[in-house]
Parts: C-alpha cells; structure tokens; sequence
C-alpha cells in the first residue's frame, strides 16, 4: 500500500521546515510513502528550504496558482497512492506514528475507504490552545465533522467523486469531505489519536467577514447534495468549537 502525502505552500519559509521534518521522522513498516510538495511560485526561501528535502519528497513543482485548494487539486492529480492525505506547511504530526497507525487501519481493513482522526490547534510557540477532538462518526447535519488535517482517503474516491471545490473558496474541505462521507458513502474509521499540531489563523477564521462566508458556503454545499441541517446548525457547531477551546 502507498500513501500519498500532499503539502502545498507559498511564502511558507518561516515554518515549512517543521514540516518537513515530521514528516522525515515518520515511521513506515508495511506501507511507501508519496510525499508531493506543491508550492504557489513562492518568491521567499520556501523552495530552497524543499530541496534539502530531497531525500523525503517524492515530487515537487512550484508554479503559479489560484488559491490553496487549486494547489491541493493538483496534488491529488499528481498523487499515484492508494490513500491521500494533506499537511500544511505550518501545521506538524505529532509524532512518529502518525502515518504509520493511519496505515494500519488501512492495511488491516481491505474495504475501509476513509481513516479520521484528532488535531490541536497551536498557538506560534506551541501551546495548546484549542482541542479538536473528532470522536466517532456522526452526522454532519448536526454540526459534527472530521478536522480535514487529519482525514485520509482512498484515491479512488477522488477519482469518482472529484477533489476540492475551488468556488468553496474558504470551506472546499468541509465540502469534499461531506461529499466523501454522507454522499458517496465511504467506509470510514476513526482513529482515537491526535495526528497533527495545526497553527491557528486558517482562512476560515481570519475575520468575521470570512466566518459568515464560510458559513454560507458550508449551506450551500448542504444545499448542493440535498442535505437539510438541523435546526439551529450554525449555533451547534459554534457551540463545539467553543467547548473544544475550553475542554
């Protein structure tokens, strides 16, 4: 079995090499690793600091692009693994198992489609400021949904139901994974491990402007598989995120 890694950046010199490194220090017994950089044509160190990576990547390209998920979309074209994964350039597993307890329940599974797991979010110097943890499979119209740095796939979901839809400028992986899960059905495990430190400030938080359009995006992908969301969704998910700050 091979697992394709996917990290995109751009102007990322500052943490990028974090990243490579947990990624150098993985584990693999039983299973090849692809890991594919896809870098936005930075015009900082960012790619200089890729190459002495060499030993680690698979794949590297650095070219212009329209956004972060048109740069994951070409990850996932250039991946040839039987599972796909993402690590952004400033988040890091946290520890030298990750992949390898991810690949375990693939391997042990030959119809599993889907492997999830938890995340903490990380202030610059690594403290522990929000816990997300995912617990068992439940439904999305409930405000519940897997953290997306820790969600893998089989590429054959990719190739049958598509990769990100880029229009979800802020809520692409919300959107994929929800395609993934409740309406091509995949068969999903949940991993009961915190795989990945994810540095706070995503895009999707960033201002209110952009809260209110992430949510907005989040209903029309409901609206777009015909999934109705329960009474008072945006509240219930707020709510988690509020408890997962504080638990």
């Amino acid at each position: 079995m091979k697992i394709s890694l996917i990290t995109v950046s751009y102007n990322s010199q500052e943490t990028i090499r974090d990243t490579f490194e947990s990624v150098r220090a993985q584990k693999m017994k039983g299973f090849d690793l692809e890991y594919i950089h896809v870098d936005g044509l930075s015009n900082d160190q960012t790619v200089e600091i890729s190459r002495e990576y060499d030993d680690v990547l698979s794949l590297r390209i650095s070219e212009k692009d329209s956004g972060i998920y048109n740069a994951m979309n070409k990850g996932i074209e250039l991946a040839t693994g039987d599972v796909i994964g993402f690590l952004n350039s400033d988040d890091t597993f946290i520890d030298s198992d990750v992949l390898q307890q991810v690949a375990n329940l693939f391997l042990a599974e030959d119809d599993l489609d889907i492997v999830f797991g938890d995340i903490n979010y990380v202030d610059d110097k690594g403290g522990v400021k929000r816990k997300w943890r995912t617990g068992e499979q439940r439904s999305f119209a409930n405000g519940w949904h897997p953290a997306h740095p820790g969600f893998y796939a089989k590429k054959h979901l990719f190739s049958a139901h598509g990769g990100f839809d880029e229009d979800l400028y802020i809520t692409a992986d919300f959107d994929l994974m929800l395609r993934f899960m409740e309406v091509a059905r995949g068969s999903a495990k949940y991993l009961d491990k915190v795989l990945v430190d994810m540095k706070l400030g995503g895009e999707s938080n960033r201002s209110f402007k952009n809260i209110q359009a992430g949510n907005n995006q989040i209903i029309r992908s409901f609206e777009k598989y015909s999934i109705k969301p329960q009474v008072f969704y945006t509240y219930r998910r707020w709510i988690r995120k509020v408890l997962q700050s504080i638990g």
